[in-house]
């Protein structure tokens, strides 16, 4: 079987349309434009704003006229990751979806199911011509990945309804009525480099195996960082050897946990049998205390081509040591709300080359004041040592409203169709409701969305029977959308 032959259909197809199209964030051109055209190949109103999010309308199915405007929200842009030993190009190429039992997977790299899920649902309903629906107003986002552009720059005079649905939650039994805000925080630092003597010998050190995943979502799960743990074992290597930095470069994208990291080192050429078991020891310690959350974690080394520099002594103190101390992980858990983060930070890329060492984070919180507390701890990290320190991409969190009239529609129909309670509460992530509120101050708004778990990894994968339920229950919810 097929993608293209699960049920429900019409989503499935849509999803694997959307697959076929490189979707990058800040390269979302094609994407724009194969939405645009949908719309218009369905003689639907479709509209662009300014910066570049896209919105389509559709009136409401016979009988539902009189209805709420409810606005659909999704994003079209998606993460970008793949397996180090995986070819593939992502500006060129479309994602490799496949069955794996109760799963969809993508051979090596990200699926795109977070946000493709979401858009093939809204897809699915504009090109109906049996489904019950409200009047529609499909909401296109761009750019949610890397900074939540389209979101902050929404042209809110496009819009009318006065209910959205945010289709980017990713457990199927969860509602989500509030989430975290953000901050980026990118340092830079300019380091000077010296020459080495020929009786040292170069490696290359390398962390890979992690499983990664998404900074927000899967924070608390306490997976390694790659970043981080290669830096501790340059930092306890360099406790017993005259060890030199040349190159680090670890992580990809601001809002994934580090899966892998490299670094170029040099030593004494005297030293190697006593840097071997080091190298060993303190790479077992580490493997040892992440054997149950990392188990397939792999440290490894080999000899390369001498560099012609290293980082300077001092200066390689200065790197190792701000890296040690950058606070990565959970930073505090709610007070409010039992099990979830409120505060949290992640190491997402670490490169040292050429005279210049920087590094990007993501900084997360449920509250303004936690934001700007943890942003406050990276920016003094980074300016003990005199780095640059950027911070932007600044956007607020959503505000959970436990008395909204959508939530109670959709909690009640979740009850009426799966005899059970959903999980109502909010989430570490950063989803656009926060932003779009701005916008649509009239806007009622919650979450929800089918089963999808390790996303912003090539280990993401949506469950096929969730988004059957997830899918009915959302047909359900759009039939009781009440009368204006």
């Amino acid at each position: 079987m097929q993608v293209r032959d699960l049920e429900p259909n019409a989503v499935w197809n849509h999803f694997e349309d959307l697959n076929a199209v490189p979707r990058p964030s800040k390269k979302e051109e094609r994407i724009r434009q194969f939405m645009k055209d949908f719309g218009h190949n369905l003689n639907l109103e479709t509209k662009e704003d300014a910066i570049g999010n896209i919105v389509i309308k559709k009136s409401g199915y016979k009988g539902m006229e009189n209805r709420e405007v409810v606005i659909l929200q999704t994003h079209i842009d998606m993460v970008h990751q793949k397996n180090s030993d995986t070819e593939f190009d992502f500006l060129t190429q479309g994602i490799q979806s496949y069955i794996d039992e109760d799963w969809v997977k993508a051979k090596g790299t990200t699926l795109g199911a977070d946000n493709g899920m979401g858009v093939a649902s809204a897809m699915a309903l504009l090109s109906s011509t049996a489904i019950s629906h409200p009047p529609l107003e499909c909401l296109f986002t761009i750019d949610e990945e890397t900074g939540m552009t389209g979101a902050k720059h929404l042209d809110g005079s496009l819009l009318s309804g006065t209910i959205l649905l945010n289709l980017d939650t990713e457990d199927d039994d969860e509602i989500s009525i509030g989430c975290a805000g953000g901050i980026d925080t990118n340092t830079t630092y300019k380091y000077s480099t010296e020459e080495i003597s020929r009786s040292y010998l170069a490696i290359k050190i390398s962390l890979s195996g992690l499983k990664g995943g998404h900074s927000g979502m899967d924070i608390h799960l306490g997976r390694g960082n790659a970043n981080i743990l290669l830096n501790r074992l340059i930092y306890e290597l360099v406790e017993k050897f005259d060890l030199r930095l040349s190159e680090f470069d670890g992580g990809s994208l601001r809002n994934a946990i580090p899966r892998e990291a490299t670094a170029i080192i040099m030593i004494p050429a005297d030293d190697e049998k006593s840097f071997n078991k080091a190298f060993d020891y303190q790479a077992n310690l580490i493997k040892s205390e992440f054997s149950e959350v990392e188990p397939n974690m792999l440290f490894n080394h080999s000899f390369v081509d001498q560099p012609s520099q290293v980082v300077s002594s001092k200066d390689l103190k200065q790197i190792i040591t701000s890296i040690y101390t950058t606070p990565n992980g959970v930073w505090k858990m709610s007070d409010k709300l039992e099990g979830l983060v409120e505060t949290s930070s992640s190491l997402a890329r670490v490169i040292v080359k050429d005279g210049e060492f920087s590094t990007k984070s993501l900084q997360r919180s449920m509250i303004e004041s936690g934001k700007r507390d943890i942003a406050n701890v990276m920016r003094l990290n980074y300016g003990k040592i005199n780095a640059e320190v950027v911070q932007g991409g600044d956007y607020p969190g959503w505000s959970p409203n436990p008395n909204s009239k959508i939530l109670k529609l959709v909690e009640s129909k979740y009850i009426e169709l799966f005899n059970d309670k959903p999980r109502v509460q909010a989430c570490h992530a950063g989803l656009e409701c926060g932003i779009l509120q701005k916008h649509l101050p009239n806007c009622d708004m919650v979450s929800f969305g089918p089963t999808i778990k390790n996303p912003h990894s090539p280990d993401e994968k949506v469950n096929i029977k969730s988004v059957q339920k997830y899918w009915g229950y959302l047909l359900e919810i759009l039939k009781e959308i009440p009368v204006k």
